[in-house]
């Protein structure tokens, strides 16, 4: 039996992936180099459900599940903006971008949560907030650049990226590999409404 690990997510358009890698490029020269693992720009999604290990065999029950919720769903648009991290912007370990989105999303993922966990996958155990991550802080990284991520969080003058029209949800796996994750699409969903 054949395991592979495995999310579903939703997607950006390329307008909004080119202004998340102008910001990021801005962020990138204000740092150094090895103080943030940085999010290659095509990786950059809004991750629903992290499924962790998936067996091969589960994948046409998860692609049943995403169609079904996909099916009940109308396009929605979402916004982009904002810079922050977790768990906060003293102590950063993660930088993202923000997701401001209608509440049919979080109803959404809250379905998609209960129905995974249904079949054996585990409940997050953080409560749904939509966003982009964009970097990683580095477990080596020194105090003094730690204080100098967070300066420049707490000063970011990051607003409106982007807005998008979400239309459809998607299955993908995960490779980790020697330079970095790398994503293929398994499996897509449009939404009811969404015209093909």
């Amino acid at each position: 039996m054949s395991v592979i690990r495995a999310f579903i997510a939703i997607d950006l358009p390329p307008d909004v992936l080119d202004c998340l890698s102008q910001m990021i490029t801005q962020l990138r020269d204000q740092i150094d180099e090895k103080a943030v693992r940085w999010v290659p720009v095509e990786n950059i999604h809004i991750t629903l459900k992290f499924l962790g290990d998936v067996s091969e065999n589960n994948l046409d029950v998860l692609s049943e599940i995403i169609s079904a919720e996909a099916t009940l769903q109308k396009p929605m648009e979402i916004s982009v903006g904002r810079l922050g991290a977790f768990p906060n912007a003293r102590q950063p370990r993660v930088l993202w971008t923000g997701v401001e989105a209608p509440p049919e999303l979080t109803s959404l993922q809250r379905s998609i949560e209960t129905r995974t966990t249904k079949i054996g996958y585990p409940k997050d155990k953080r409560s749904f907030s939509p966003h982009l991550t964009m970097g990683r802080v580095s477990r080596n990284c020194a105090a003094s650049q730690v204080r100098k991520i967070s300066d420049m969080i707490c000063s970011s003058t990051v607003g409106f990226l982007g807005a998008a029209c979400v239309q459809s949800i998607h299955l993908y796996k995960s490779d980790l590999t020697q330079n970095g994750a790398v994503y293929t699409k398994l499996f897509s969903a449009p939404f009811g409404d969404a015209e093909n």
